[in-house]
């Protein structure tokens, strides 16, 4: 773990010409809630996800939330919260009353922000119209819903525990229930997927009127099912011919690619993941979640809490399980690996008003990505051209000390 005094020393690399100033503002506060049951445990996923016993300890898990919280308060003391997000596992599987119990409880502790912004992630398989309808009277304005496919054959190959008609139907019970702003979330790429059928799944989801679409490929990810026994999937030639056929499709009917993976209709983007794009802070509490909080100082902090269910909610064990504040020389990469994502990128001055470090920290890297076409030629912006959008990780080497 980096000490406090590591915010204003010198770092040798490509920060060091420039000290860490106190932060003019503190950037926008958000709350991240991780929830980490599912039903059953897909076979790509390598979040922070369990499969759930019968009976889930709502009241147990709900007072650890509380108790976690109340460790971070000192941190974020006269701030106000502009977004929540209910991240998993499926926190869906939660009643209503339990996830009402945690509301009024966050907002006895943190100000809500009179426009808040606060989404659920659910999945088809797990909706009720009665449960949704209560989600919404507590206050729960967006939801996420995790369709992957409407394919039957997709669906079984990625183990989801819905079809395609349940996928349709919950948009239409999600509208139903009051939820005017919703995202759903597909992917392609996806085993033995076709270009056809890619689209199929794309115009299925445009057709169901979303406000929100992301759009984003599988991929194979370490500590898998997938990963161990690998699944065959589409050749480049085809995914290419996906991505390209897939945004104009998107475009073509209003929705604005705003990120690598997010389309949304306009005035629609998710504002907790803008957020966390343009180096906001967030509070990360619950089973394994992150966190990242800016002190006036000018040190920024990174948190992560203990992973196991079982083991966060055990009283003799820690909710934190480690944190670590950011230093000068890796800043840099910190803030453009999230900025860098956005399409339009971030304003320049954005940069030293979340760092608290001068643009010149950037000024060797930004001109070597500039002159290799990653990097827009545009002072007032940090902006990826198209073709660092497409490599991205190659841009993002340029900043690395």
């Amino acid at each position: 773990m980096t000490t406090d005094s590591s915010a204003s020393s010198l770092i040798i690399g490509g920060a060091a010409s420039s000290p860490r100033t106190p932060l003019p503002t503190l950037p926008p506060l958000a709350l991240y809630i991780h929830i980490p049951w599912c039903v059953r445990k897909c076979p790509y996923c390598d979040f922070n996800s369990h499969t759930a016993s019968p009976v889930l300890p709502e009241q147990e898990y709900v007072d650890a939330l509380l108790a976690d919280l109340d460790q971070d308060l000192h941190a974020v003391y006269g701030r106000e919260l502009t977004s929540i997000f209910f991240g998993g596992g499926t926190p869906s599987l939660f009643s209503a009353e339990a996830l009402g119990r945690l509301l009024k409880g966050v907002e006895q502790r943190v100000r809500f922000a009179a426009d808040i912004e606060i989404t659920l992630e659910a999945n088809p398989g797990t909706f009720e119209q009665e449960k949704f309808v209560a989600y919404r009277k507590l206050g729960i304005n967006r939801l996420s819903i995790g369709i992957q496919s409407f394919q039957q054959e997709k669906l079984e190959a990625l183990g989801r525990i819905h079809n395609g008609d349940e996928a349709v139907r919950a948009a239409g019970m999600a509208r139903q229930a009051g939820f005017d702003n919703f995202n759903l979330d597909l992917m392609h790429g996806l085993p033995d997927q076709s270009l056809d059928d890619a689209l199929s799944d794309l115009r299925q989801a445009i057709a169901l009127k979303p406000t929100h679409i992301s759009w984003y490929q599988l991929t194979l990810e370490p500590n898998t099912v997938f990963w161990n026994q690998p699944p065959v999937l589409p050749e480049d030639d085809t995914l290419w011919d996906i991505q390209e056929a897939g945004q104009a499709l998107l475009a073509e009917h209003g929705y604005a690619q705003y990120e690598v993976s997010a389309y949304a209709q306009a005035g629609r983007p998710a504002r907790h993941n803008l957020n966390y794009w343009s180096f906001g802070d967030f509070i990360g509490i619950g089973a394994g979640a992150h966190g990242k909080l800016s002190h006036p100082d000018g040190r920024i902090v990174r948190t992560w809490k203990t992973r196991l269910p079982k083991d966060y909610l055990n009283p003799a064990k820690s909710f934190q399980a480690g944190e670590k504040s950011l230093s000068n020389d890796e800043m840099p990469f910190e803030f453009l690996m999230n900025a860098l994502r956005l399409t339009a990128g971030v304003e320049s001055r954005l940069y030293p008003e979340r760092t608290g470090l001068s643009l010149e920290t950037l000024a060797e890297g930004r001109r070597e990505a500039e002159q290799s076409g990653l990097l827009q030629v545009e002072p007032s912006r940090l902006a990826a051209t198209e073709r660092g959008q497409l490599f991205l990780n190659d841009l993002l080497q340029q900043f690395l000390n």
